[in-house]
């Protein structure tokens, strides 16, 4: 991927945090994992754990997820709107 952004000194990796914020994560989650892949002395895997995308994922198991991380609003949610919150997260 042939990214001319920069997003200025706080971003270590624009590539990263591009690709990252396109996969949907949020802006502070991509910041994170692009600037720890950036930096020699951690060693982050490129992709997280092994968890299904959020799509392969029931209702329920969306609204358990939702309902660890104390996300506002979930019992109300519909499928997309959970994993858009789980996301942001």
């Amino acid at each position: 991927m042939a990214n001319t952004t920069n997003h200025g000194s706080s971003i270590k990796n624009d590539d990263t945090y591009e690709a990252l914020r396109e996969d949907g994560a949020s802006k502070e989650k991509a910041a994170r994992i692009a600037n720890a892949q950036a930096n020699d002395s951690q060693k982050p895997s490129v992709k997280g754990g092994k968890a299904s995308p959020y799509e392969n994922w029931t209702k329920d198991e969306l609204y358990e997820r939702a309902q660890e991380l104390k996300i506002d609003g979930r019992s109300g949610m519909t499928k997309g709107e959970l994993i858009e919150a789980l996301r942001d997260s």
